[in-house]
């Protein structure tokens, strides 16, 4: 076996351990018989903790595409049903932030992806979203130029002008290899350019200032 392989397996096993105390807190903060003097410290642990464990999920995929050992799904998807999930799996985080977390979409809207690989992207824009907003945070979808587009924008200060001139898998791959940890960009653009439809190819957009004031995080799929 492989160092790498052994890496992978050890995120796998780190990873269902953060998840089994991501829940467990998500159990306590929900449970009103539960008291505790300094709420805004087990919300702080809660965040952190689902933060890493959505890191691990990006690892252990980019091991998988990086091995050829993934390649998506693509399937029919109700759209809307897909963003009320998102929203439902960040709704504890969201509130217990005092963020108000909505979404938008077109209830007849349905688009072709690969789900699971789609919700790591968006659930890890969300928990960034939840981190840099002043106090909304909106998810959309919509269909624009024969794409599927997923928005999530915040009321934040916006991204800064170096990440808004890094779009684009090759310039990211060169950014971590630099040092600099843009990993879930590159996670997010590796995942959109893994889908392909005929000519086209899927890919991210960066920009500041779309409906809320704050960034703009959108990922668009042929």
């Amino acid at each position: 076996m492989q160092f790498y392989d052994v890496l992978a397996s050890l995120i796998h096993d780190m990873k269902n351990s953060l998840s089994m105390v991501v829940h467990t807190l998500e159990q306590l903060t929900d449970d009103p018989s539960f008291q505790y003097d300094k709420p805004e410290k087990v919300t702080a642990l809660q965040n952190e903790a689902k933060r890493l464990n959505n890191n691990l999920i990006e690892l252990l995929t980019l091991y998988k595409i990086e091995n050829e050992r993934i390649s998506p799904t693509i399937e029919d998807v109700d759209v809307a049903n897909f963003l009320e999930e998102v929203v439902a799996e960040n709704h504890a985080s969201a509130e217990a932030n005092h963020i108000d977390l909505i979404y938008e979409c077109d209830p007849d809207l349905y688009g072709y992806f690969d789900e699971g690989l789609v919700r790591g992207v968006m659930n890890n824009l969300v928990g960034n979203g939840l981190r840099y907003t002043h106090n909304k945070l909106r998810i959309s979808a919509a269909e624009e130029d024969g794409f599927l587009v997923f928005r999530v924008e915040d009321n934040g200060a916006g991204f800064p002008k170096g990440m808004l001139a890094t779009q684009s898998s090759l310039d990211l791959h060169r950014d971590i290899a630099e040092g600099r940890t843009q990993l879930g960009l590159y996670f997010a653009t590796l995942i959109a350019e893994m889908h392909k439809n005929r000519e086209q190819t899927g890919f991210i957009k960066l920009e500041n200032g779309y409906k809320l004031p704050g960034g703009c995080f959108s990922v668009w799929l042929p």
